[in-house]
């Protein structure tokens, strides 16, 4: 059975839409969930260490190669690449020379393409300013996965989402409700 996979990108609005998401997630999900969210990397300790309080999945910054778990939640404090592992995909954090915003959306969501074959993946592409990871979410949904970029009805900002869709008609653009229960569809079948 493939393992699945939810990557979520966010930036201006996620870390609210991010914790609405993430509390309708039961213990019994079964897919693996990895999040970029945009954020001054001085804060990301208290953002991961505030879901590990709150939630009732385990949550995990990603500080050293991991391989992805079902039922569990990882976050990128900085740029981070979705590998093949010996068993089930890895996920590891990344030297990459300057990116405009930390973690990089596209950097994740565009490593993830290699990973479709093995994986079911469905990306998620939040709230935020600027175009950070439409063309990731663009190359994903081009290679097979399923894609779903935040509608104007519920960003906060839609200036990722709407660059995503614009670039690419066929990625599907959802209210943040119907966000959720997607991503616990996918991880609860």
């Amino acid at each position: 059975m493939k393992l699945k996979i939810v990557l979520i990108g966010a930036s201006t609005g996620g870390p609210g839409h991010l914790k609405k998401i993430l509390s309708a997630i039961s213990t019994t999900y079964t897919g693996a969930i990895v999040i970029a969210q945009h954020m001054n990397a001085t804060f990301i300790p208290s953002f991961i260490s505030q879901f590990q309080n709150e939630l009732s999945l385990p949550v995990h910054a990603i500080d050293q190669r991991m391989p992805l778990k079902q039922s569990n939640i990882y976050i990128c404090p900085q740029n981070c690449h979705l590998i093949r592992g010996d068993f089930a995909p890895s996920i590891e954090p990344v030297k990459e020379g300057e990116t405009p915003y930390n973690p990089s959306i596209d950097t994740l969501f565009s490593s993830s393409v290699a990973q479709i074959k093995d994986t079911e993946i469905l990306a998620v592409l939040l709230t935020g300013i600027g175009h950070d990871g439409a063309n990731g979410l663009s190359e994903l949904q081009k290679n097979g996965a399923t894609c779903i970029a935040e509608s104007e009805k519920s960003a906060i900002v839609f200036g990722m989402p709407k660059r995503a869709v614009e670039i690419n008609p066929n990625i599907v653009a959802l209210a943040l409700d119907d966000i959720i229960q997607t991503i616990k569809k996918f991880g609860e079948s």
